[in-house]
């Protein structure tokens, strides 16, 4: 059986980032802290955390922490009729797409959290990877574009949010003044989120064009924006969030009759509590479009 005293211990380690610091949350010294680290990993045979060149845990350790996590969440229904448990928020660690996070999540879950007191550890993925760190016991739930469940979890549709490949006026007129041409986008530079981010792709796919073409990488939703503003390239920007810039004519769609609709599906673990099933309600309730 797991001592739940050493996981409290690799939990506060990972949360506080150091020895020291996590014993002083703790109220322990730094040696009883690494003491229980130990422990921890001669009973399971194989390292809990990662030293070097940051600290960090292992996928052994992620799993742990992934466990403590529902451990406490499940801990939390128990106070509703048994109130002398020690009080304390729960941090829900979920992997969600950026877009997602600069437009619709905040204002989604802002009033929940709040009256709940949940805590969120918010991991970035891009929507066609999140359910791999669900699936490896990274996160308790995620925001993903598969609609295909894992085992031991449940599947909930959301709804879907409208990308547009919008750039400058200006910047259209230089490299699509003849239309979305192949030898447009062989030139014209796009900006893409990340090596994961497929959306660029989609769309071309979506218009006939399955080239190469030169791009930008911007891994933030904001920079995103700004380069495009900027001039610097066209994007795959979620319409809710690029909207106000088109409207103020700063930006504009180069395929305004042909969005790319993404689908997005909340993944979560079953038997984690009633505050994820919670969650999942209000997120059902956002109405995506």
């Amino acid at each position: 059986m797991l001592d739940y005293k050493l996981l409290e211990a690799l939990a506060t380690v990972i949360e506080c980032d150091g020895f020291e610091r996590a014993g002083d949350a703790l109220g322990l010294s730094q040696s009883a802290i690494s003491q229980r680290i130990k422990v921890l990993e001669i009973r399971l045979g194989q390292p809990v955390l990662l030293r070097h060149p940051h600290l960090q845990p292992t996928p052994a350790g992620r799993r742990l922490l992934n466990h403590y996590q529902q451990v406490q969440l499940l801990e939390r229904d128990l106070r509703g009729t048994l109130p002398t448990l020690e009080e304390a928020s729960p941090r829900l660690r979920i992997a969600l797409n950026a877009d997602s996070l600069a437009t619709w999540w905040a204002d989604t879950i802002g009033r929940f959290c709040q009256a709940e007191g949940l805590l969120l550890d918010m991991v970035i993925e891009d929507q066609d990877v999140g359910l791999k760190r669900l699936r490896d016991g990274d996160v308790a739930a995620c925001l993903c574009g598969s609609a295909q469940p894992i085992a031991g979890a449940r599947c909930v549709p959301l709804g879907k949010m409208l990308y547009h490949p919008c750039a400058t006026p200006g910047y259209i007129e230089h490299y699509f003044s003849h239309g979305l041409s192949a030898d447009a986008f062989q030139r014209a530079p796009a900006i893409v989120f990340g090596p994961h981010d497929q959306l660029q792709h989609r769309f071309l796919a979506q218009v006939g064009y399955h080239g190469t073409f030169p791009y930008h990488l911007c891994p933030s939703s904001e920079g995103f924006l700004r380069l495009a503003v900027a001039g610097m390239g066209y994007g795959m920007m979620p319409w809710m969030q690029v909207a106000p810039w088109v409207e103020k004519g700063l930006l504009a769609s180069l395929a305004p009759q042909q969005p790319l609709e993404i689908p997005l599906y909340w993944h979560f673990w079953r038997h984690s509590g009633q505050v994820l099933e919670r969650l999942t309600q209000v997120l059902g309730e956002a109405r995506l479009q």
